[in-house]
């Protein structure tokens, strides 16, 4: 018995095999061309990483430089003039460690079209990365050194942001760009059809070894995403490692595969080009990706060297490089002095210069000068750089004839939102619950979500970590099409499969999705596994948002990560998933605005909370929901606010009849039910009336004008008022502002230790929050008042 691959649907390819019967791609000049400008390219990379030390990264930066030099001027179908233009393919660094390179990418570009094309520049200086923006590498916005400011630079930032032009991603977090970057694949693809832009995606082999990139390639190629095609610099070399990879009959240091055989074994499609440095074979690679004619995604592998021609090669050249105005730095610039008459900077003749690093002025006039130098030699190579221009334009002439258009029924994400602002203060009568009747929070969520899609064509794409049915996610998905979204055989399913139990590239693929504009991702999981592992994309696309309000300011595009089966009610399942503390890593964790949790306590409350959250548009939206079924309560009967009172965020849920004996705050849904049921009677027996206030989403609340806040829950309630909450003791903080308060406020971790397991109300009982323990804490609290 032996063991081979079962049949896949990608093919392998090398390219120098391919080669040896076909045309070569490029003419001679035209590698000369690029040969010429690869040249300047990477003297600007040393330029960059010399005149900001300690910044950046050199070495995969130019190891890159000539696969990143194939795509923006030959295989990327755009338009220079509108970085925004919807239609165009995208390109995007996973790989966000190559910001260096990315930067001085953009900038000779920039240059080019200057010089070469004026007609393309586009008139707003946001929506271009000029050279004097390189004054702004890895500084800070509020920078006040002379040049930086004469120049009006941009302050780029140490990994990319859409706050760079042609950039839609906040990438460099342990592989969480390749991820959100497959997401921008799979909105472009789910809103154009087969003629759906191509997404373009710079990445190592490095980058790869996270395992949110595993399970984000199995998604694509699940998937039959075929317009994500992936560029892997595969140089072998990491921050510790010359050989992360098996490769030559050796063992990887880090990981047993190659890159080839990590991408075939996730269905797709592998081009291999032996020599990353040979343009003719990059070139080649990179068309024939565009013309695979199946169905599956496309890995291109390129074998570099990492500090290719910088003089310090492998993982010395990552994050780290020659001393400032070294002899190494200036043998790096030594081929591009051989081929211009232009004069490099050199300061080792001026000891004030070679003190530099000492003198940010002086430094910055310096580095100045040597961009100044690149600019110079740039206008003195013109068939270079008419050279290149024309393949801008040629770049815009494909783009124009695609005449890319949104496919038959396309989402409309619009509806969603316009569904939202005009029915948030009133519940669709298909939504209606009644008294009595036995739901679920997360079964409501899924219902509300469901309402949405409906009015949109579909613009809710969904995915849970083996959880759809256990979730209730399923039901936001039901009316499409039956199954997990196949772009190639099944393209109209709103539920997509992202690799199994795969919390980490659930949350970044479905931002990645959001991020595209078409779709809002919706991923869901047990709150005490999402709330955690979703953690980095939610953080990277709220400062991917926030970003790019430099450059074009809109709403942010919102995913929502389900925080489901949380907290104590999911006792069967024992402390490892019956967790309180999820809560805590999302809420007022985040600038003001990014973020919006929602905390429900009854099931009449999630279409309200929702649409309160879709009107202000956040990057994320976090509904916390449990997983038993409640039975609705009927308020008017109780004397309780309606349902619709939750959209202020906190509010007050009871209010006193007479005299109030005190203050009470409440926050999850197991203490509430428990308040309401049990405790509430208890306290009326005994003629104890109490203002009861329930916090349904602290960030909706701070979103209220501070006037308005003040008239809802005052200082001098949060000083007199106690807590019990589903959550940790710190989520109260904001509520309860006296150290009584604090010391007699019910919560999970009251007693010191994690909860055992049982039964929700054994559970609850364990931790002194059901009903009868709620009313002998609160009566306690009541005596010295």
């Amino acid at each position: 018995m032996s063991m081979v691959f079962e049949p896949r649907r990608g093919v392998f390819i090398d390219i120098s095999q391919e080669m040896k019967a076909a045309k070569l791609p490029l003419s001679q000049t035209e590698a000369e061309h690029l040969e010429s400008f690869d040249l300047i390219y990477r003297s600007l990379c040393a330029l960059l990483f010399n005149y900001v030390p300690t910044s950046g990264h050199p070495g995969g930066s130019i190891s890159s430089g000539r696969m990143v030099a194939g795509l923006v001027f030959d295989t990327l179908d755009y338009d220079f003039s509108d970085p925004d233009r919807e239609d165009a393919d995208i390109i995007s660094y996973a790989a966000g460690h190559k910001a260096l390179g990315l930067y001085a990418m953009w900038a000779l570009r920039n240059e080019v079209v200057r010089i070469g094309a004026a007609e393309l520049l586009p008139a707003d200086e946001r929506y271009q990365l000029r050279l004097e923006d390189l004054l702004g590498f890895r500084r800070n916005p509020i920078t006040k050194t002379p040049l930086f400011n004469k120049f009006k630079a941009k302050a780029l930032d140490g990994h990319p942001t859409p706050a760079t032009p042609f950039i839609r991603l906040s990438t460099g977090a342990s592989g969480v760009g390749l991820a959100t970057s497959l997401g921008l694949a799979f909105g472009a693809m789910d809103y154009y059809g087969d003629n759906a832009p191509r997404v373009h995606i710079v990445e190592g082999e490095g980058g790869m070894t996270p395992g949110r990139a595993s399970e984000a390639m199995a998604a694509a190629g699940t998937a039959s995403l075929k317009n994500a095609i992936l560029h892997i610099d595969w140089n072998q070399a990491s921050i510790d490692s010359n050989h992360v990879c098996r490769d030559g009959g050796l063992p990887g240091d880090y990981v047993q595969w190659n890159p080839m055989e990590f991408a075939f074994l996730n269905d797709w499609n592998v081009i291999l080009v032996p020599d990353g440095k040979d343009l003719q074979q990059i070139f080649a690679a990179q068309r024939a990706a565009g013309a695979m004619g199946n169905s599956q995604p496309t890995a291109i592998v390129y074998r570099t060297t990492k500090g290719w021609q910088y003089g310090i090669e492998g993982k010395a050249s990552h994050g780290a490089g020659h001393k400032l105005c070294s002899d190494g730095f200036y043998e790096a610039l030594e081929p591009l002095s051989e081929i211009t008459d232009i004069a490099l900077p050199r300061c080792q003749a001026d000891n004030q210069r070679c003190e530099a690093g000492k003198n940010e002025e002086v430094m910055e006039t310096c580095f100045w000068e040597a961009l100044g130098a690149i600019r110079s030699v740039l206008e003195n190579q013109l068939p270079v750089v008419n050279a290149m221009a024309a393949k801008l334009r040629d770049a815009q002439e494909r783009l124009n004839g695609r005449k890319r258009k949104p496919r038959p029924n396309a989402p409309s994400l619009k509806a969603v939102f316009e569904r939202a602002a005009e029915d948030r203060d009133s519940i669709p009568s298909e939504l209606k619950l009644t008294p009595g009747q036995s739901t679920t929070l997360r079964g409501e969520l899924g219902r509300v979500l469901q309402y949405y899609n409906k009015a949109s064509n579909g613009a809710i794409l969904s995915a849970a970590a083996d959880l759809l049915g256990s979730t209730s996610i399923n039901t936001a998905a039901e009316g499409f099409g039956e199954g997990y979204y196949n772009a190639d055989t099944n393209p109209q399913a709103r539920l997509l499969s992202i690799g199994g139990i795969c919390e980490d590239a659930i949350s970044g693929v479905l931002a990645g999705i959001s991020t595209y504009g078409h779709n809002i991702g919706v991923g869901s999981s047990y709150a005490a596994f999402i709330a955690a592992l979703g953690h980095v994309a939610a953080r990277l696309h709220s400062i991917g948002n926030q970003a790019r309000q430099d450059i074009f300011k809109e709403p942010y595009r919102p995913f929502m990560l389900v925080c489901a089966h949380a907290g104590l009610k999911t006792g069967e399942d024992g402390p490892t998933h019956a967790d309180p503390q999820a809560l805590q890593l999302l809420q007022e964790n985040f600038p003001r605005g990014t973020v919006i949790t929602l905390t429900p306590w009854d099931p009449q409350e999630i279409w309200t909370l929702v649409a309160a959250a879709l009107v202000r548009r956040p990057a994320l939206i976090a509904p916390f929901v449990t997983r038993p079924k409640e039975t609705v309560i009927d308020r008017d009967t109780l004397g309780l606010a309606p349902a619709t009172a939750a959209s202020c965020g906190v509010y007050l849920l009871r209010k006193a009849r007479q005299e109030t004996a005190g203050t009470l705050v409440l926050q999850g849904s197991e203490v509430a039910y428990a308040f309401i049921q049990e405790a509430l009677p208890l306290l009326e027996k005994e003629g104890i009336d109490l203002e009861a206030y329930y916090v349904a989403s602290a960030e909706l609340f701070d979103l209220l004008p501070a006037s308005e806040q003040k008239r809802i829950f005052s200082e001098k309630q949060a000083q007199r008022a106690m807590g019990i909450t589903g959550f940790t003791l710190p989520t109260m903080y904001r509520w309860i502002r006296s150290d009584r308060g604090r010391r007699m406020t019910l919560h999970p971790y009251l007693k010191g230790h994690y909860l055992g397991s049982g039964q929700a109300d054994m559970v609850l009982a364990e931790a002194g929050l059901d009903g009868q323990s709620q009313f002998k804490a609160i009566m306690r609290y009541l005596e010295d008042f």
